[in-house]
């Protein structure tokens, strides 16, 4: 089965360049064909050796534009500007969603930081990127979403991913707070759909990685999310019924997918992170469950089996 015909599923690498360990970690993932795509952090602290990395192996690679961890790219707006807190970084996860509700962010700002993100991500790869998301999922948040898809645009950016994972509500193993995250998550994903049509901005036909990260990985859950997805997408007469829009070719001999994943060795303070240091998240084990995860032969004999071809953007 060539890639022009069957399952294509991209398994994106994200945060590299937030931190060497985890760069090296991503890059071994990449060589054993467990990931076939990487997401650049411009403001992380070893951006600039991660960009020589995919150069020198030839990783496909694209924006994890950021606009919630660590310091901004543009000079200008690392001082007095609604992006950042009294402490001169971003104002987090859920710190800009709060900004952003009190109406307290200028969406010109927010062009500006993602057009220096872009510029930078030109100087340090010396290509485009193929596809431009946000850290954080930053990218579908109301009036944000809008400068993402005129910057996309503007630079000629084809794709994005929309954070819209069947059967999420199903999974009980994701509990309390985070469960309500991903729900909200969902919720402005679907309220982008339409934005991102309308400026011709494409993506996945299917997303997973919401129900994986992270403990949460495992080879069953992945072939449950990838299975569960697939049969739905597949028993869909019309692409418009679902919360998607695909590559021009794609029908139900072709499907293209995307898995989201975080792998890496865990980061060491204090080297690592987007100005502040690395966080939690970057510095816990299950960076490196996600790896073995990844790596393991029985996942990669169920993709044989289910005619999954590993892939970048480039090739949907």
């Amino acid at each position: 089965m060539s890639l022009s015909t069957g399952i294509k599923l991209v398994v994106t690498g994200d945060d590299f360049g937030y931190c060497p360990r985890r760069d090296v970690g991503i890059v071994e993932c990449f060589q054993a064909g467990a990931i076939s795509n990487v997401s650049l952090l411009v403001n992380g602290s070893s951006a600039a050796t991660a960009a020589d990395l995919a150069n020198r192996y030839n990783i496909p690679i694209g924006l994890h534009a950021n606009l919630s961890e660590g310091i901004p790219v543009c000079g200008e707006l690392r001082h007095n500007s609604t992006l950042i807190c009294t402490q001169g970084v971003f104002h987090g996860k859920m710190g800009i969603r709060k900004a952003l509700a009190r109406g307290l962010l200028s969406m010109a700002e927010i062009r500006q930081e993602l057009c220096a993100q872009v510029r930078l991500f030109r100087e340090l790869t010396g290509r485009n990127p193929q596809h431009m998301d946000g850290h954080q999922h930053v990218h579908v948040l109301p009036r944000i979403g809008e400068e993402f898809a005129e910057v996309m645009r503007e630079h000629g950016i084809p794709y994005t991913r929309v954070p819209v994972e069947v059967g999420l509500n199903r999974c009980d193993w994701i509990q309390g707070e985070l469960m309500e995250f991903y729900r909200g998550v969902e919720t402005d994903a679907l309220n982008t759909v339409e934005l991102f049509k309308s400026h011709g901005i494409r993506w996945p036909g299917i997303y997973i990685g919401l129900s994986t990260m992270g403990k949460n990985m495992s080879i069953s859950n992945i072939q449950r999310a990838l299975d569960n997805s697939i049969e739905s997408f597949l028993s869909s007469q019309s692409p418009h019924s679902l919360p998607h829009s695909l590559p021009h070719h794609a029908s139900a001999d072709s499907v293209s997918i995307e898995l989201m994943a975080h792998p890496g060795y865990p980061s060491v303070p204090p080297e690592g992170g987007c100005g502040q240091g690395p966080d939690d998240f970057s510095q816990s084990w299950e960076r490196l469950h996600e790896m073995e995860v990844l790596k393991d032969p029985l996942l990669h004999s169920y993709y044989s089996q289910r005619g999954v071809k590993l892939c970048s953007f480039k090739d949907l």
